[in-house]
């Protein structure tokens, strides 16, 4: 099943159920798969890296905004902001824990045999590829500098 038919079978249970928090989640991925589809001109549907990296890209926005009126001490609307995380992770692969994250790591780099921080964009595009949506691009960053340093 594709992610846009699954995104409207949790539309019409979360209509059902009168969960506005996760009907306004989900609206909104069912919003960006519009405009990435219709964007990106006479091609029919998005591949499923191109969903993937979308949907990570609206859970990092939510998080960043929580993270913002955290900080701003307005957990009223921090709330919803971490609830409509949840309800758009569901729709994303299982994250890999950082130990999982770190040994891969380790192993690019030493198939490439990089040492130095001069090495980082290679390692982080070999990482960044090979990882995909398992793994967010802040922490595969955070880890390559680490054994690289």
């Amino acid at each position: 099943m594709s992610l846009q038919a699954q995104i409207m079978d949790e539309i019409k249970t979360a209509m059902k159920a009168k969960d506005t928090v996760a009907l306004e989640a989900l609206r909104a991925v069912k919003s960006e798969l519009l405009l990435a589809s219709t964007s990106s001109g006479s091609k029919e549907e998005l591949t499923e890296d191109e969903e993937i990296k979308l949907l990570q890209r609206l859970v990092k926005t939510r998080k960043e905004s929580a993270r913002i009126f955290t900080e701003q001490n307005r957990p009223d609307l921090a709330e919803p902001e971490l609830a409509q995380v949840a309800v758009i992770e569901k729709f994303l692969p299982a994250q890999l824990s950082e130990e999982e994250v770190e040994a891969v790591i380790a192993k690019i780099i030493a198939e490439t045999g990089a040492s130095g921080i001069a090495s980082m964009g290679k390692v982080m595009g070999l990482a960044s590829a090979q990882l995909g949506g398992t793994a967010e691009g802040k922490t595969i960053s955070t880890i390559v500098k680490k054994l690289l340093s």
